[in-house]
């Protein structure tokens, strides 16, 4: 019976995905375990080590399906690993063939392997995610790149800005996190063989070339040594993942902030009942933003048990590795099902234009002061430009007249520019600086 909510057949619909559960599930890792004890009796055989029709019935009989859960829970309640049961039930399930099982490796080469080999299927769950909301996020800039909002700057309107932009602006980490996942692969995808202390001396001269054609077999990469107390890459993996989710929840926090019933200008996608409450027909909470932020928060917080497995001592460690499995599956799992919820909420988000400009409107100009000192200051001066409208700004929160009121008002501005020319300082739509051009730079770097 499930204990972490993200694991259970109900709240799991909300913390995670079936299909990342289906990577990390104890069934997969055993599997992995088994795909590698199979490959290893083949490039054994293929190297003469073992006889070649020992390793195809190993091979054959590398199936989770030919162990015993009992089994497997006794063993390792006793020996505190898992392969040790893993061995002898394949052994077991091979026959006479079984003694070549698990030629000259040793626990952690497979456990580290299978490990290795869910992280690359989990990063290809999270990859596609990333791409999806990619494309979502840039074809919501190119839709709303016109669209005229308040920029908002410790929580108060500041200036003009575009929907479009800050889309863009959403979008462009997602650029960063792919860099950053080709790159990680290098480092993370790497086979284990390394014998009892890292020596691989129970291969004698055949150690490396076991190794490498190991890495082949299972496409992963050959490392330069052992790195069975070397845990940077997969602490970098967890890092990652909290850096996307870091991603993630400052989106999920603007749709929050924009989805309050006083500002109502970007809302989650309407699904009937979804967010709803208990008492109050009329509510439409932010559900699937609250679960991101909570996914979130809780990768993060994995983050440092990861770095402090680091610190393994000598050639074989004696307790920070074995936290890494508390770790992995959880993070992988809760990222993916916030990578889900942000793609729902990318590809269907509720867009409000009128109320956006709406929201605008309510300080009657104020918003783009800006602009009209910088409108005036050619005619002016800074200085003076600066002390005329900010003495119409305060008559115009005084007495709760509009800024094109509050200027028109002022000798120095009324003798120079006339009505139309104010209405065209104060249009927000003509102060977006160089807001197409960052649009544009976003949607051309994402292709």
């Amino acid at each position: 019976m499930p204990v972490n909510p993200a694991d259970g057949p109900i709240l799991g619909t909300l913390y995670g995905s079936d299909a990342m559960r289906a990577v990390f599930s104890e069934t997969a890792y055993f599997q992995r375990m088994l795909d590698t004890e199979a490959a290893l009796a083949r490039v054994q055989a293929e190297l003469g080590i073992i006889p070649a029709d020992a390793a195809e019935t190993i091979a054959a009989a590398a199936t989770v399906e030919n162990l015993r859960t009992e089994d497997l829970a006794a063993s390792a309640r006793n020996v505190g690993y898992p392969v040790v049961g893993l061995v002898a039930g394949l052994a077991k399930a091979s026959g006479e063939a079984g003694g070549w099982t698990h030629w000259g490796a040793t626990t952690q080469d497979i456990m580290d392997t299978a490990t290795v080999l869910q992280v690359r299927e989990g990063l290809n769950l999270i990859e596609a995610e990333l791409n999806a909301i990619l494309n979502a996020l840039t074809d919501q800039a190119q839709t709303h790149r016109d669209t005229v909002m308040a920029g908002r700057t410790h929580l108060q309107q500041a200036l003009p800005v575009t929907f479009g932009l800050k889309c863009a602006i959403w979008a462009m980490p997602f650029l960063s996190h792919l860099d950053r996942l080709k790159q990680i692969r290098t480092r993370v995808e790497q086979v284990e063989l390394s014998g009892a202390a890292g020596t691989l001396a129970s291969l004698t001269d055949q150690g490396i070339a076991v190794m490498e054609a190991l890495a082949g077999a299972l496409d992963l990469k050959a490392p330069l040594a052992p790195w069975h107390v070397c845990r940077d890459a997969l602490a970098e993996t967890v890092a990652f993942l909290g850096i996307v989710c870091g991603t993630l929840a400052k989106i999920a926090t603007d749709i929050i902030l924009l989805a309050q019933t006083e500002v109502g200008e970007v809302a989650e996608p309407y699904v009937a009942g979804r967010g709803q409450s208990s008492t109050m027909p009329q509510k439409r909470n932010p559900i699937a933003s609250e679960y991101i932020i909570a996914a979130a928060r809780t990768v993060q917080g994995l983050v440092p048990v990861m770095m402090g497995a680091m610190a393994q001592d000598h050639e074989r460690a004696t307790g920070p590795w074995q936290a890494e499995a508390l770790v992995i599956p959880q993070a992988f799992t809760l990222t993916h099902g916030a990578l889900l919820h942000a793609r729902a909420i990318a590809e269907g988000m509720v867009v409000d234009a009128e109320r956006m400009r709406a929201n605008l409107d309510i300080s009657h100009g104020l918003i783009v002061s800006e602009a009209v000192m910088m409108g005036l200051a050619p005619v002016l001066g800074r200085g003076e430009a600066h002390h005329v409208v900010k003495h119409a700004c305060d008559l115009a929160l005084a007495e709760k007249i509009s800024l094109a009121d509050a200027l028109e008002r002022d000798p120095v501005v009324s003798a120079r520019l006339d009505r139309a020319a104010i209405e065209t300082l104060i249009d927000p739509g003509r102060y977006l600086g160089s807001t197409q051009a960052f649009i544009d730079r976003v949607l051309a770097a994402a292709g």
